[in-house]
């Protein structure tokens, strides 16, 4: 096995040893070789006909990716001329870095944050649509000892992932909190050290309901984005010279992957299906379990009056202003224009469904 992973609809089906005679039939079974944490498999090396357009992720795939996995799974992005594959991503993969130098053609990243830091610092990467509408982030507190806003974080140790500092120190900032009079330590993904008392809070995404699992219901939950910390989350994006010199594909991409996201709405198991197919280290009932919880934060008022995929200036703005208010950009903070463009969505409007 290849020391690197990528997933593509042509050599997922050679692996599964499956015509596409027979996958026209309707099997939609996707299989492939599978390495946590291991990244780019070279974009665009999928054994497609098409125009190569490889997607870059950060992190392994997940129920994130239903759209992609949909589309794949039923050849629309064959039909669209595409030869798409993901390129997954782990701890020591920077996918920014990867698209930038134009290993793949377009990538997707976790939350906005990271996005705007690199355009900051000269990276010429913009985002063309956003799936995560409402970001799921939150700080899950005991039932027994509950913390329902930041002022009930005074005193108090915050736990979780160590590129969440930022967050804390964000949410801190927009609700007057003097971050002086909290704690925050690294202590990963693991929800044990919330259920053991080491920490009073613990961070994570609350569509990871296979993450949480060992604290049942018994928690409480501070969401970012109900306390003036609104951010973009799988946000998918390219550089600059790729949105001008292959516009055309990226539009045919949005249009297949907005035409997967709407099977998988009314179809979570299916889709859930097709991410193990692809993924088989992942388990079927962790998939669908956090896909179900996902679709609330995918689908929203403004998907449903501006389709999937939508991004809204203001939104953009205030990420911006914030960032900016927390010294995180080392030089002047990015402009709206620089960070994102709309030319995407609004050749595909039509496409996009309007659900929500």
């Amino acid at each position: 096995m290849s020391t690197h992973q990528q997933f593509s609809r042509r050599n997922l089906l050679a692996g599964a040893g499956l015509s596409l005679g027979a996958f026209a039939l309707g099997s939609t079974l996707l299989t492939a070789c599978s390495e946590p944490g291991r990244g780019p498999g070279g974009a665009g090396k999928g054994g497609g006909d098409g125009t190569a357009l490889g997607m870059q992720l950060g992190w392994l795939i997940n129920s994130g990716q239903f759209g992609e996995a949909i589309a794949l799974s039923k050849g629309w992005y064959d039909e669209a001329g595409i030869n798409f594959s993901i390129n997954p991503g782990g701890p020591s993969i920077d996918g920014i870095a990867l698209v930038a130098a134009g290993e793949s053609q377009i990538g997707q990243i976790s939350s906005s944050p990271s996005h705007m830091l690199a355009r900051s610092q000269g990276i010429p990467v913009k985002a063309f649509a956003v799936c995560v509408q409402d970001h799921p982030y939150a700080w899950l507190s005991k039932t027994e000892s509950p913390i329902e806003t930041p002022q009930d974080l005074v005193g108090k140790t915050v736990g979780g992932p160590a590129t969440s500092d930022i967050l804390v120190k964000a949410l801190l900032a927009a609700n007057k909190v003097n971050p002086d009079d909290v704690e925050f330590v690294a202590t990963g993904e693991s929800v044990a050290p919330l259920m053991t008392g080491k920490i009073d809070a613990w961070g994570t995404w609350l569509n990871s309901i296979s993450q949480r699992r060992p604290l049942g219901d018994d928690f409480v939950s501070m969401r970012l984005a109900d306390f003036g910390v609104p951010l973009y989350g799988y946000i998918y994006y390219s550089t600059d010279d790729a949105l001008e010199k292959q516009g055309d594909v990226i539009k045919e991409f949005t249009s297949a992957t907005a035409r997967g996201w709407e099977f998988a709405y009314d179809n979570v198991e299916d889709a859930a299906k097709a991410i193990v197919e692809m993924s088989p280290e992942s388990k079927l009932k962790d998939i669908q379990d956090d896909g179900e919880a996902m679709m609330q934060y995918v689908f929203t008022k403004s998907t449903a009056e501006k389709g999937w995929g939508t991004m809204d200036k203001s939104i953009w703005e205030n990420q911006i202003a914030l960032w900016d208010e927390l010294g995180q950009f080392d030089s002047a903070p990015p402009t709206v224009d620089e960070l994102a463009t709309w030319e995407i969505l609004d050749a595909t409007a039509d496409a996009r469904p309007k659900l929500g």
